[in-house]
């Protein structure tokens, strides 16, 4: 039997053109005719407009993301329908991205650039990435990948996950961990169980100067929380993410002191859809040959 698959572009279609058992068909701008019978949704990145094709797909039997993140997704099927991620594609960018950031604060690569803009030579002495602390909360593919990069600068990471596992502490031991380290990373899904998982409380539990990296979903982090530690001088932070996204026009957040904001770009870059479309491929493969996607959705970080 061929599987009928809806991609959101003439690039999906080429992208996913050699998977056996499967016919592709593009569902953007008009979902085609033939395409009614499809059993398999491929929605574009920022692909939660496709939520509204659902009902004119009485056969659909998988959605399958091209993103990590699945939080406009969630809890808008019904349960014969399965939901799998992009888990896999966007890790290292995203792992490059809290590294680049980490290393912009403590290099004061951005003070330094300012002292260029203004003309002045300001050679002082900087901190360093090596030997910090780094709680990374999120032990799937992005906190993994995160942790091997900074094995690479000598940093000591440890890794949160929703439950204690070998080699990966639990979430009920992070108000413990805290104090004990210099940055503190963000790479979980948005949840109930995540969203503002960052209050008053988890930051003031974070040591004075500690610096707290945002590359999970704007809510998780309580951003009124945020602005008091950041305007207050004591905490430091790198935003991939924001709570509005994108940030409007006169929020505080804009002229804060002490953060870096990048508007939600971590995972973007070259070959980024090439890589999302290879684990699209792996994971239909394995629903064509009536094998369960590795990248289901079941709530665990």
């Amino acid at each position: 039997m061929t599987v009928t698959v809806l991609v959101p572009d003439e690039h999906g279609v080429a992208a996913l053109a050699g998977v056996e058992g499967i016919r592709v068909l593009a569902h953007s701008p008009e979902l085609p005719p033939d395409g009614v019978d499809a059993q398999v949704l491929v929605p574009d990145f920022l692909g939660g407009s496709a939520i509204a094709l659902l009902d004119r797909l009485p056969d659909l039997r998988l959605v399958q993301l091209l993103t990590t993140g699945a939080d406009s997704w969630v809890g808008k099927l019904p349960p014969h329908i399965m939901l799998s991620t992009g888990r896999g594609a966007h890790g290292g960018s995203t792992a490059e991205w809290v590294v680049g950031a980490l290393l912009a604060v403590y290099r004061e690569l951005i003070d330094f650039d300012i002292a260029r803009r203004a003309g002045q030579w300001t050679p002082h002495i900087t901190d360093t990435l090596q030997d910090k602390r780094i709680l990374v909360i999120g032990a799937g593919d992005l906190g993994q990948q995160l942790h091997r990069r900074l094995d690479a600068f000598d940093a000591h990471t440890t890794l949160v996950g929703s439950q204690a596992r070998a080699g990966v502490r639990g979430i009920d031991e992070v108000a413990d961990l805290l104090p004990g380290h210099d940055a503190v990373v963000l790479m979980v899904p948005l949840t109930p169980a995540t969203t503002g998982l960052v209050d008053a409380a988890f930051l003031a539990r974070m040591r004075d100067g500690a610096i707290l990296v945002n590359a999970a979903r704007g809510p998780v982090v309580d951003a009124d929380a945020l602005l008091a530690e950041l305007t207050s001088g004591r905490l430091r932070a790198a935003l991939d993410v924001t709570d509005p996204e994108p940030l409007p026009p006169g929020h505080p957040l804009w002229t804060a002191p002490n953060v870096l904001i990048t508007p939600h770009v971590a995972g973007s870059c070259h070959g980024h859809r090439e890589r999302a479309y290879r684990v699209a491929a792996a994971e239909i493969t394995r629903f064509v040959n009536g094998e369960n996607p590795r990248n289901l959705v079941k709530g665990l970080y």
